[in-house]
């Protein structure tokens, strides 16, 4: 695998209101569309030869807006679960236990009935490191928690050091022929600039 480029989806409807949605299938806002087809031109110049995504609707639907409604749906690619969190308003969760709340960010605490954060990297690498063989330009079309999982794990960044990644953006990580350690190209590109306080 020469590059892996990395998209959020677009907006989802919970994003838009800041409600925490870890793996609930939410769908795309109107928002959220108009991110997706805006990245669209940027994705088609890249030209990945293979594209997966989560099996949530929000990431799928994001992928077709793309151009790649056949993109094969993995649910390795699954955002973290976050247990009793799910639908709760992220503003309820910090004013109920904020040093929690900064734990979940900084990968070293669970909700309660959620997922680890090592169990979440583990899985979300396997799904794009099963793919390196077969693709040179990787597009994996996922969740913000994804793709900060696969930063820590590919390029050792931390996620408590990782701000969370806006919705319709595009983050590279590319190789040398030569090399086998990936290197941060581009993080948190979307066409109309970046979103410095996108939701979790």
């Amino acid at each position: 695998m020469r590059r892996l480029f990395l998209v959020r989806h677009g907006e989802s409807e919970w994003n838009a209101v800041r409600r925490l949605q870890g793996q609930a299938d939410i769908a795309l806002s109107s928002q959220g569309e108009a991110q997706a087809i805006a990245l669209a031109a940027t994705v088609a110049q890249l030209a990945p030869d293979r594209v997966i995504t989560s099996d949530l609707r929000r990431a799928h639907q994001t992928a077709s807006l793309l151009g790649y409604p056949d993109a094969r749906q993995d649910a390795r690619l699954r955002e973290v679960n976050v247990g009793d969190w799910t639908g709760l308003p992220i503003a309820d969760i910090i004013a109920a236990d904020a040093e929690a709340y900064r734990g979940w960010r900084a990968g070293t605490f669970a909700p309660p009935g959620g997922e680890h954060w090592q169990d979440f990297s583990l899985r979300t690498a396997n799904a794009v490191l099963s793919e390196s063989g077969t693709a040179k330009r990787l597009l994996v079309v996922c969740h913000g928690g994804v793709i900060r999982a696969l930063l820590q794990t590919l390029l050792g960044l931390a996620p408590k050091r990782i701000i969370p990644v806006g919705p319709g953006s595009l983050t590279i990580l590319a190789n040398k022929p030569a090399e086998t350690e990936m290197r941060l190209e581009v993080f948190n590109f979307a066409p109309g600039g970046p979103v410095l306080d996108a939701p979790d």
